[in-house]
């Protein structure tokens, strides 16, 4: 009989589920450049699901919120946390980050998308994935962001609207658990913007939690679940989206919403 030294415990063996990285936190946050402070002790808190647009003034510190929380740059107080964690690399390859002007590697657009996949270490949403399974991720996600016809076409010489959903379809090609936005519809047309709000809302559809600064209040209005608005690094209003719109609760935002210079 065997003597139970070669069996496999198939259960100790199995993957192991991904650790929760949310609720997203920030506590005292704050950024300081010489005597300027641009965040000011920000407490937010951030559950999973749903989008968080962050809305305000030209120089309010939305796009550099976003980098901290992201952990782009480091903070010069308080810290950012991860299920309340500060965040490692397990917990960074889980969110991602698109920009107002797309980054993009200089390859084609199918590559990509392709050295996205193979960066994901492997993995996606826990299952390991082969070089066929790879190949089929990266035309699932061309025929998606509508960009399967210019898939061997240089990234760089696409359109601006065209580069921006090929800079989204590969943050999302990751499966983020959080993905962070930083205007991403800027300077585009109409219907390049229609294009970036869909992917946009089926990532929100599929459970990923967003977190959007925008400068279009009627993007706001049409995506985001909350509203935060910021005013001099500080959260001046924040509430669910009709409420907010409806009776902001700030006098500065409601300034704001009325086409007010705000400073």
């Amino acid at each position: 009989m065997p003597d139970g030294s070669h069996i496999v415990d198939l259960q100790a063996c199995a993957p192991k589920p991904a650790r929760e990285i949310l609720p997203l936190e920030a506590r005292d946050l704050t950024y300081q450049v010489g005597d300027l402070r641009l965040i000011d002790g920000l407490n937010l808190h951030f559950e999973g699901g749903g989008l968080s647009a962050v809305i305000g003034p030209n120089g309010a510190g939305k796009s550099l919120l976003l980098r901290l929380l992201h952990g782009l740059i480091a903070p010069s107080g308080g810290t950012v946390l991860w299920h309340g964690e500060t965040a490692d690399e397990g917990i960074r390859q889980r969110q991602a980050m698109v920009f107002q002007r797309p980054v993009l590697l200089r390859r084609s657009v199918a590559a990509n998308l392709r050295y996205a996949l193979r960066t994901a270490r492997g993995q996606m949403n826990g299952a390991v994935l082969n070089g066929n399974g790879l190949n089929g991720s990266v035309e699932t996600w061309l025929e998606r962001a509508n960009l399967l016809h210019l898939a061997d076409r240089p990234a760089r010489r696409l359109s601006g609207g065209e580069q921006q959903r090929l800079a989204l379809a590969r943050a999302l090609s990751r499966r983020p658990e959080v993905l962070f936005l930083d205007e991403p519809t800027a300077s585009l047309d109409p219907t390049a913007t229609l294009a970036i709000e869909e992917l946009i809302g089926q990532a929100k559809a599929e459970g990923t939690k967003v977190i959007l600064v925008t400068h279009d209040l009627g993007q706001a209005k049409r995506l985001a679940d909350e509203v935060l608005f910021l005013h001099r690094g500080k959260v001046e209003a924040r509430a669910p989206t009709a409420q907010f719109f409806a009776d902001p609760q700030s006098d500065i935002a409601a300034a704001f919403l009325a086409g007010r210079l705000v400073f």
